[in-house]
């Protein structure tokens, strides 16, 4: 058994009561106050092969943190080693091949910051400071979705240390098995440490449009999104959002903070196509309050930072929908009022275009490629008196929500618990594959704190 004293890597190495310790163990989510035994602050790829070495002969239960995201608090554990890839957030880009290396560490910041001083982008998620690595490998979605395809569908290679210590590059002329896996089987083939992607342009500078209603004029909300985007452009998305009216100053103050429907209008081409669309919703159904402005494409990424601070106690549960049907909505329309604490929401992104266009088999993706719609209901509050409410207010809207569902799964990222059952339909026949896989790179389910893949 290797002793601690013999652990030896070039970054840090904390241990309950040292400084730093309690710093490198906090997580974004509030409801998990974790203690590991150990923690690896590590520097490279050679680093994280020390620890998933030292964790694996000592029998350590191993977590990974990377932006330490995680609403089920995967990315540390008691008593076990957290593997800390905060250190390895690099990012560097080849504008001319449109290429970006970027650290298994790195935040979504990180990434759009170097990206987009090129005018580029990866497609990623709507918080930047959420880590890279969880966002990927579950598959990760966003505002560029309809226009260029999840994350996954726009990764080109992945270094990875697999749970025997191996260092490996995975792409599709090398380990093609393992690099299908990691394209949203999760962190249950080992530890990302780099990641490269191709780019697209957007931005500098996007268009931003945000329209609300009150809570009792939901459903021709819901309608009027439903016939909108089979006439959209791949060059505008609209979120539909449940949400708070939130305190701002352009909000009629009588409507701060008041419940109700809004649908968020991002545009990537021209103002007047933006423009042209806005101005189809509010004649349709004129909103209660709206907002429209340029804003730079950093800007559109951190506009939901703030309510999703470090902090908050969050759970989440989510679904797909094939279609937003009149029962779908009646469900959503009359569950959403019933949450409690303001900060909760419900987001449905629509998937399709460049998302359906990729063939189910091409990723180990959970989810099927066709036109539908990811549903996310996050309960998210800022003391634990409202947490403990809206985990029930979450799980009662998600099952009353079920029947619409088709028994399609749910996206992997918005899993707060890891149901067994859950993850065989959502990966449905990709399942048994990523079994095969697991049992080849992760026979003995070193990497199981995420939603777990049990090898055959």
């Amino acid at each position: 058994m290797t002793q601690l004293a013999e652990f030896s890597i070039s970054g840090t190495v904390l241990t309950p009561g040292q400084d730093g310790y309690d710093d490198a163990r906090r997580l974004w989510n509030a409801q998990h106050d974790r203690r590991p035994a150990v923690i690896a602050q590590v520097r490279s790829a050679e680093d994280v092969a020390a620890a998933v070495r030292y964790g694996v002969e000592n029998g350590l239960e191993i977590a990974v943190r990377g932006g330490a995201h995680s609403v089920s608090g995967a990315s540390s554990v008691d008593d076990g080693l957290m593997i800390d890839l905060s250190g390895l957030n690099a990012v560097t880009v080849d504008a001319e091949a449109r290429r970006a290396r970027v650290g298994g560490g790195a935040l979504l910041s990180d990434l759009d910051a170097a990206t987009q001083a090129h005018g580029l982008a990866v497609p990623a998620g709507m918080i930047s400071h959420t880590g890279v690595g969880g966002l990927t490998l579950g598959g990760g979605m966003g505002w560029l979705t309809r226009k260029h395809g999840l994350t996954i569908d726009n990764l080109e290679s992945v270094q990875i240390v697999t749970a025997d210590g191996s260092i490996l590059r995975a792409a599709e002329d090398e380990n093609p098995d393992l690099f299908w896996g990691v394209r949203g089987g999760g962190g249950n083939l080992g530890v990302v440490t780099e990641f490269e992607f191709r780019l697209h342009e957007a931005g500098p500078m996007i268009h931003y449009g945000l329209l609300f209603w009150t809570a009792d004029q939901g459903a021709d909300v819901l309608r009027l999104a439903r016939d909108l985007y089979p006439t959209l452009s791949e060059d505008v998305n609209i979120v539909i959002a449940g949400l708070n009216a939130p305190p701002a100053p352009f909000v009629p103050e009588a409507l701060h903070f008041a419940p109700g429907f809004g649908l968020v209008v991002v545009g990537f081409g021209s103002p007047e196509e933006h423009a042209e669309v806005l101005d189809r919703i509010r004649t349709a159904l004129p909103p209660s309050f709206e907002f429209a402005t340029p804003m730079p494409y950093v800007a559109l990424q951190q506009s939901l930072d703030e309510p999703n601070a470090w902090g908050r106690y969050a759970y989440e549960k989510g679904s797909y929908l094939e279609e937003l049907s009149d029962g779908a909505i009646e469900v959503i329309t009359r569950e959403f009022p019933k949450k409690t604490s303001p900060l909760s929401v419900t987001l449905m992104y629509r998937l399709d275009r460049a998302y359906s266009a990729v063939d189910d088999d091409a990723t180990a993706f959970g989810g099927k490629r066709i036109d539908q719609f990811a549903v996310f209901i996050v309960g998210l509050a800022p003391v634990p008196e409202l947490y403990e409410a809206d985990q029930q207010w979450t799980r009662s809207f998600w099952a009353a929500l079920q029947p619409y569902t088709a028994g399609i799964g749910s996206y992997v990222n918005g899993m707060t618990e890891a149901e067994d059952e859950r993850i065989k339909a959502t990966y449905g026949p990709k399942y048994e594959r990523l079994q095969q896989i697991k049992a080849k790179y992760d026979p003995d389910n070193v990497f199981r704190r995420n939603q777990n893949i049990k090898p055959a």
